[in-house]
């Protein structure tokens, strides 16, 4: 009972959590933001208010304006000028009105937004992978994205600017209205402002409700899009059709829908009991200061022009009391959403000191030092790797091998600076890695990892990393050619400038899984730096496509320092020395002769594979 409690009470403080800016400094960055990158929005913006606080005073001094040209007695001409004048005004406003907001929906606002959404991608790119890879960090981009795309015509984004802007709008109109109906009763004022304070407590508490619930239906909304993408997915097509998964696929996706569902019926029934509440308080409001204005004018106390001025300005002025609380509202419905987008920014970027400089060990071969490194995901009970320590010499060739779940891919990730040791250092040179710049760093690596990604670009450009003019067409193709495609190249007629991706391009192509790994070591190749990391790069191919791949391991290394990671245990013989990954720590080391006369884990796995290295090979 004591744990339910402890449970029960844990939750209650993370559905309290603070928001992580305020609706004030979500504010401040927005028009920060917009005077940087659209100044023109900005000052169109700025241009706006008085123009619409005096177009609506217009609005409410016209029909005042004809009745008491009528019935004061004047002049048909004298009218029209008048009167004339004031169209004139209210036509000349509304067209400047329209023009800018045609030019900054259509323009301005798009190309900030757009900058908004690059600087999400950006980020995402550049955010440590240690950090990246984490669920809640992709659920916090999925509410950070939704800052940036309009739905149900709200757009957090802009929307924070423009509510702030209309609040100081009808801020304004608010003074000025209450100044015109104050003569009137001073009473009226004060009714006319607290009475939708109901309506403020109804919104506020609608809206805290929603920000302690967003994760819950932001979970399902991931989970939901996961399962709507991944039938039209390319490359799950054949396992849905041969292994019958279209069945699975539709109840998973009716049980989400059925969960979001009830989600939406709580949001629509607080929602609904919001705006009745909001009714209520107009009813209220709006019937009294009418019955009021309508007594005064029986009683020759106002003129019929003045009661129709001030029966306009009490109708304006209870819009603007509304206004200023909706307005309110949306500022920090807005700023809520705001938050997650610049949490997601505001990710901790890890860049290193920046101290040391990559630059003289490019063109050289550098020794990598691991010194009692220990590395443990974050939840885990225990280490991934423990206290972990050797050397690699300058342009040695290692070998890091070991049974499934030992290590390898964490100790590789560590080294390519995608992790961050959690005891111990990693030293290149002599030099701690956090003495580099993250960039910097990233530089002295050509690492090709089991999973393999590739663009819907060219061959050439998959190779490079680059654009189309940025990218040595020629070296790209010799590295192709050098992994091991040069078959493949030759039967295309575009040859390397041959699309990927043919659910993209109607003359793309699809490789398959040997291609693409072929693809990624010659990705490696062009690159060129001065470590070469291989994690399981013949996964995918077969025995003779291996062999050619081993034979040509010497060239691909050359002054080098590399480090190869297989299950396949005839690739060692490749290296220079082999490390034994067990539970996380380095077991045995030496080269392939000397840990076979070890007779130790490495030699029994190695009998265990050497029928299939006789049979594929000859030995």
């Amino acid at each position: 009972m004591a744990r339910k409690k402890e449970i029960k009470k844990n939750r209650k403080k993370q559905t309290k959590k603070k928001p992580y800016r305020s609706a004030l400094s979500n504010a401040v960055w927005s028009f920060q933001g917009i005077c940087r990158e659209a100044p023109m929005a900005f000052m169109l913006m700025i241009f706006e208010v008085p123009v619409k606080t005096a177009l609506t005073y217009a609005s409410i001094s016209l029909p005042a304006l004809t009745v008491a040209e009528v019935i004061g007695n004047e002049t048909f001409s004298h009218a029209m000028l008048h009167i004339g004048m004031v169209i004139l005004f209210m036509f000349t406003a509304k067209a400047l009105l329209l023009f800018s907001g045609s030019l900054s929906r259509h323009g301005l606002w798009t190309v900030y937004r757009y900058q908004k959404s690059f600087a999400l991608d950006r980020k995402s790119m550049e955010c440590f992978y240690q950090i990246y890879e984490k669920k809640q960090i992709h659920d916090l981009y999925d509410r950070a994205s939704a800052a940036t795309q309009m739905w149900n015509g709200c757009q957090p984004i802009t929307d924070m600017p423009r509510h702030s802007l209309k609040l100081a709008e009808n801020i304004l109109s608010y003074c000025l209205f209450g100044s015109i109906i104050s003569v009137v009763s001073p009473w009226l004022v004060p009714i006319l402002t607290l009475a939708p304070a109901v309506n403020w407590l109804c919104a506020r508490a609608y809206r805290k409700w929603e920000y302690d619930n967003r994760k819950k239906w932001s979970d399902l909304d991931r989970k939901l899009q996961y399962v709507s993408n991944k039938p039209s997915d390319f490359a799950a097509a054949k396992d849905i059709r041969i292994y019958g998964m279209a069945k699975w696929f539709g109840e998973t996706f009716a049980m989400l829908s059925r969960q979001r569902e009830a989600w939406d019926e709580k949001i629509a029934w607080r929602t609904f009991l919001s705006q009745i509440a909001d009714l209520a308080v107009i009813l209220i409001r709006d019937g009294a200061a009418y019955a009021m204005l309508i007594h005064m004018t029986l009683t020759g106390e106002i003129t019929v022009d003045k009661f129709v001025l001030y029966f306009s300005a009490i109708s304006m002025f209870a819009t603007f009391v509304g206004n200023i609380m909706k307005e309110w509202n949306n500022i920090h419905a807005a700023s809520l959403k705001l938050c997650d987008y610049r949490e997601y920014i505001d990710l901790p970027e890890l860049k290193g000191t920046g101290e040391a400089s990559i630059d003289s060990m490019l063109s050289g071969m550098p020794e990598i030092r691991f010194e009692h490194v220990s590395f443990r995901y974050e939840g885990s009970s225990k280490d991934t790797l423990h206290n972990i320590s050797f050397t690699i010499k300058a342009g040695e060739k290692i070998a890091l091998v070991g049974r499934n779940g030992a290590g390898k891919t964490t100790l590789v990730k560590l080294l390519c600076g995608l992790y961050q040791p959690t005891d111990g250092d990693i030293k290149i040179n002599g030099i701690s890695v956090d003495k580099f710049s993250r960039k910097d760093y990233y530089r002295l690596f050509s690492p090709v990892f089991q999973e393999i990604k590739t663009t819907f670009f060219s061959l050439a450009e998959n190779v490079s990393g680059q654009p189309c003019q940025k990218t040595d067409k020629f070296r790209a193709e010799q590295c192709m050619r050098l992994a091991g495609l040069g078959d493949k190249i030759d039967t295309l007629p575009q040859g390397a400038d041959t699309k990927l991706d043919k659910q993209v391009h109607k003359d793309g192509i699809e490789l398959s899984g040997g291609e693409l790994q072929k693809l990624m070591l010659a990705r490696a190749l062009y690159k060129d730096a001065p470590v070469l990391v291989l994690d399981e790069p013949t996964a995918a191919l077969d025995p003779i496509a291996e062999n050619n791949i081993y034979q040509q391991y010497h060239n691909f290394t050359k002054a080098k320092t590399s480090l190869f990671i297989s299950h396949r245990l005839a690739s060692t013989q490749f290296c220079d020395r082999i490390l034994y990954l067990k539970d996380g720590a380095v077991t045995e080391e030496g080269t392939h002769d000397e840990l076979i006369a070890l007779d130790g884990e490495y030699s029994e796995l190695y009998e265990k594979q050497s029928c299939w290295y006789r049979e594929d090979y000859g030995y």
